[in-house]
């Protein structure tokens, strides 16, 4: 377990097979089901998307990456959003999160346990709501992000959708990096049974990343810091 523990702080996406490579290579024999039921009991999961959160639909609309290029340096510039998996007990939940590119600032995020476009909508209108509209909005080309119950909300708010290329994960590659660092040094490390023990969970940790995690990116400041000084210096 303790080299398990190791390899997944080093390499957050190791699944079994190779955690159990990894203990062979250390003189400990384990089989790769040995090393999923040791994950299990660590409540350890792979930090990587599932195939189910960025899912297309051939009929929905697509758009075109407008990132390339493009110098990101205003809050409410870019907002990024995406899916995430979380095992929860013996079932699962999805999480989205919008975050601002520039600052680094998670501006929303929602729990739910459908892929329904719906969570993904309201998540981001109270973004909105609570901080602005961005002028561009990313996303992959998964079909929660091109519903049309997504695709419309954006539009009509004024903001310019923007998706990554197919298979091209790394153009939207801040907010996946949340969602890693979210598993990686906070979940795996509390316990919650429940989808609300999960949902405060999830949000003692964005208040900690907003206002109290200092980012290398941001000179060492938080994300809040940066995100709102921007407005006070505008005003």
């Amino acid at each position: 377990m303790a080299i398990i523990d190791e390899m997944h702080l080093k390499l957050p996406a190791t699944g079994a097979p190779k955690m159990a490579e990894e203990c062979c290579r250390r003189g400990y024999e384990t089989t790769r089901h040995q090393a999923m039921r040791l994950m299990d009991e660590m409540n350890m999961q792979p930090c990587y998307p599932r195939p189910d959160t960025s899912r297309p639909i051939k009929e929905n609309p697509k758009f075109p990456y407008l990132l390339h290029g493009l110098r990101i340096e205003r809050s409410n510039q870019v907002w990024a959003s995406d899916i995430t998996y979380i095992r929860l007990g013996r079932r699962h939940m999805y999480l989205t999160s919008v975050i601002d590119w520039a600052r680094r600032m998670i501006v929303g995020w929602e729990l739910s346990d459908t892929l329904e476009a719906a969570f993904c909508v309201d998540c981001f209108e109270r973004a909105i709501e609570r901080h602005g509209t961005p002028e561009i909005g990313t996303t992959d080309q998964g079909s929660t992000f091109t519903a049309s119950s997504f695709v419309n909300m954006l539009a009509a708010h004024g903001v310019r959708q923007s998706m990554d290329g197919r298979d091209r994960w790394v153009d939207n590659v801040i907010v996946k990096r949340w969602h890693r660092t979210l598993k990686s040094e906070w979940l795996r490390w509390q316990e919650y049974e429940t989808p609300r023990q999960l949902r405060d969970t999830i949000a003692r940790f964005v208040d900690l990343y907003n206002n109290d995690r200092l980012h290398a990116s941001l000179d060492y400041r938080t994300p809040a810091e940066v995100y709102f000084s921007s407005f006070a210096q505008a005003a």
